[in-house]
């Protein structure tokens, strides 16, 4: 690696012309931007098309903001306290039109001169037979701005900035002067092959019409470009991992394995799907290939991970290693714990559960046992990254719900064997639409579980309102007459000012008073642990038929009897939430049934959520709405490092642009690891420039 000099790109902001000490001590406070990289990469987020005037006799009320040229004729104040307002007529020989302002009318009394020429942009609204512009932005006219023809940069800025006269009109023209500048510096990153294979605009002219378009295709063509490298280099950076490990990681052969095989033929209750024969021939070969394995294992709720694992786990103890399952609560580690645990003892093998409220004298054997080595499979939540958990050979970990632990944690449980690094199965339920699979487990192979177990009736999903209550009790009584069970569940323990909803206690007493034949349990968060067990161990015996709970149940509880999920305030929840929650249900032969109860007022958004619900039991399809509505950000976590630092892409948009980007990334590090050949210098010299910590290779350097 060359040593990274100080470059033009590091000089600090405050020599912009049109910026300065002042303007530039509050970029650094309020958007971070320090350097002039940081300027050229703080991206417009959308345009205003200033590249045409209209005539005043030209509006209607379908036109987006528009551009008016013309003459300021007077303007008068009218109205008291909160009513003032300076009002303004303003022509431009087809007609005229009401300016108006609320604020900063003190200002604009000073600046505003009668009879003087100006230019006015802003959304004209019609009242009777005249139009108006509420705060239109309003300039004196100049041989510069009489020319239109430009689309206008608008940036994310705050509202200090803007108190500070700082919005965006001052960023464009530094911008622009920083561009005159700046563009011989800018060097193309891409490999020239890459450019004309996918026509790309170079890396110098995508800078310069991002910030500067001379018209829609220039920024079109500018934002592909940016977009296929930003995805090019997130993808060679999480490929690079994948081939270090593959490459650098020696992982533990397990060779024979006698184990899989009885358990298959004289244990196991229920045929396998082909999905699962699948992944674990998948999972096979890669605990016999002599490499660390790092696979991420996705399957919808009771598609069968769980016994995917365990076979996983016997692979690693036929070989005299040990096996962890890590969950990130312990309801579900308590889950998999009992899941697993007849399994184990049928097969003679040692299993223990390792949580926070595990007490002193458990712990104690428990860590002598890893130790001797006769504790072959553990499962626990946290508590299994302490560092006096140690391990006699420690040769798979399963982490369960990757999206709740970072990779920090999968990092620390690679350090419990100093001699090879343990294999890693990572799974999830939430089931993760491509684009976003590629980019957060770019660095892992994925395997997929994309049948259910045969037997297994669809889950009915219907949606009603508040209004339908009595109906819906008269549905649960049904269920329960049955001898089925029943959760309710609410997205708040105590009421909230805040939020009109229905809260756990206020719930509770209503569904106590409707049933009051029927026994109920509780179940949330704020709960200690042993009341939660006992509570959940009372509606796994039948002892109770209704659960009400908060969203702790989300993962984990697995009750075969319960047939009916009704989820309070269905609006509250996210649509990965709402189908994970749907996912307690359905686990039996008998019909399961999730009623989604909400108001009657539901934004457009939401109601697309509870169609989506009520339409499909897929959760892939699921998740890719759910990538529409909220963005990849939200649907990933905080902890993820896949999607650090990505600036311009969007996963919910450009899943094509990213599949070209990874085969693309693929290719070149399958023929040139290294990245030595001549061809790909531009590539090399990029990755060279960046900073030690920087996730994003694509950053201006």
């Amino acid at each position: 690696m060359t040593e990274r000099v100080n470059n033009f790109f590091e000089s600090k902001i405050d020599s912009i012309k049109g910026i300065g000490p002042q303007r530039a001590e509050l970029l650094n406070k309020e958007l971070a931007i320090f350097t002039y990289r940081d300027l050229l990469q703080h991206y417009p987020f959308r345009y205003e098309d200033r590249t045409r005037f209209y005539t005043i006799s030209e509006l209607n009320e379908n036109l987006p903001a528009v551009q008016l040229k013309g003459r300021l004729r007077d303007w008068r104040i009218e109205g008291e306290g909160a009513k003032k307002r300076l009002l303004g007529t303003f022509s431009d020989g087809t007609g005229t039109i009401e300016l108006v302002w609320f604020q900063g009318i003190a200002y604009f009394e000073k600046f505003l001169r009668r009879d003087a020429e100006y230019v006015v942009y802003g959304k004209a609204v019609a009242f009777g037979s005249r139009y108006s512009i509420t705060h239109p932005e309003i300039d004196l006219l100049t041989p510069e701005n009489e020319k239109a023809g430009y689309w206008q940069p608008i940036y994310n800025l705050t509202v200090k900035l803007n108190r500070r006269f700082i919005d965006s009109k001052v960023i464009g023209k530094a911008m622009r002067n920083l561009l005159q500048v700046a563009h011989p510096h800018i060097r193309e990153t891409l490999p020239a092959e890459l450019v004309q294979q996918y026509r790309l605009v170079s890396k110098a002219e995508a800078v310069w019409y991002i910030h500067l378009p001379s018209s829609w295709e220039a920024l079109e063509q500018a934002r592909r470009r940016l977009k296929f490298e930003e995805l090019f280099y997130n993808q060679l950076r999480l490929i690079k991992n994948k081939l270090l490990h593959k490459t650098e990681f020696p992982g533990q052969i397990f060779g024979a394995i006698p184990s899989v095989a009885r358990f298959y033929n004289d244990f196991l209750p229920f045929s396998l799907t082909n999905a699962q024969k699948r992944v674990l021939r998948e999972i096979r070969e890669d605990l016999k290939s002599g490499k660390q394995m790092n696979r991420l294992l996705q399957g919808d709720v009771g598609s069968g991970k769980t016994i995917v694992a365990f076979i996983a786990m016997l692979m690693a103890i036929d070989n005299n290693a040990q096996a962890c399952l890590m969950a990130p609560t312990e309801i579900l580690a308590d889950q998999h714990y009992k899941g697993l645990k007849p399994f184990a003892e049928l097969l003679g093998l040692n299993i223990c559960k390792l949580t926070g409220s595990s007490k002193k004298s458990e712990r104690k054997i428990i860590h002598e046992q890893l130790l001797d080595g006769t504790m072959h499979i553990i499962v626990g939540t946290h508590a299994l990254l302490e560092d006096v958990v140690q391990f006699k050979n420690l040769g798979l970990c399963i982490i369960d719900e990757q999206h709740r632990f970072g990779v920090a944690q999968r990092s620390r449980l690679w350090a419990k064997n100093p001699v090879f690094f343990p294999h890693i199965l990572v799974m999830t339920a939430t089931p993760i639409p491509r684009t976003l699979a590629m980019t957060l487990y770019g660095d892992l192979d994925v395997s997929v579980i994309d049948e259910m177990p045969a037997g297994r009736k669809p889950i009915k999903t219907i949606h009603r309102y508040d209004s339908h209550r009595l109906s819906v009790f008269g549905f649960m009584q049904d269920e329960i007459s049955k001898g089925r069970q029943v959760y309710v569940v609410y997205p708040l323990i105590e009421e909230s000012e805040k939020l009109d909803l229905k809260d756990l206690m206020d719930g509770y007493e209503s569904v106590s008073r409707a049933f009051s034949d029927s026994q109920i349990s509780i179940l949330h968060g704020k709960m200690k642990p042993r009341d939660k067990e006992f509570e959940m161990e009372r509606f796994i015996k039948r002892e109770t038929q209704i659960m009400v709970a908060t969203t702790v149940i989300e993962v984990g509880v697995n009750v075969p009897n319960a047939s009916l999920m009704v989820i309070e305030s269905a609006q509250r929840f996210g649509l990965s939430q709402l189908h994970q929650l749907r996912g307690r249900v359905g686990r039996g032969a008998d019909q399961s049934y999730c009623i989604l109860m909400s108001d009657v007022k539901l934004s457009r958004e939401t109601r697309t959520r509870l169609d989506t619900m009520c339409r499909t039991n897929n959760g892939f399809e699921i998740a890719d709405v759910d990538l529409q509505l909220r963005g990849p950000g939200d649907l990933a976590g905080t902890q993820q490092s896949g999607l650090a630092g990505l600036i311009i892409a969007d996963l919910a948009k450009d899943g094509e642009i990213l599949k070209a980007a990874r085969a693309s990334a693929e290719r070149i590090l399958e023929d040139d690891p290294a990245l030595q050949t001549p061809k790909n210098d531009p590539i090399r010299l990029q990755i060279e420039n960046q900073t030690n910590d920087e996730t994003n290779w694509s950053r201006i350097s």
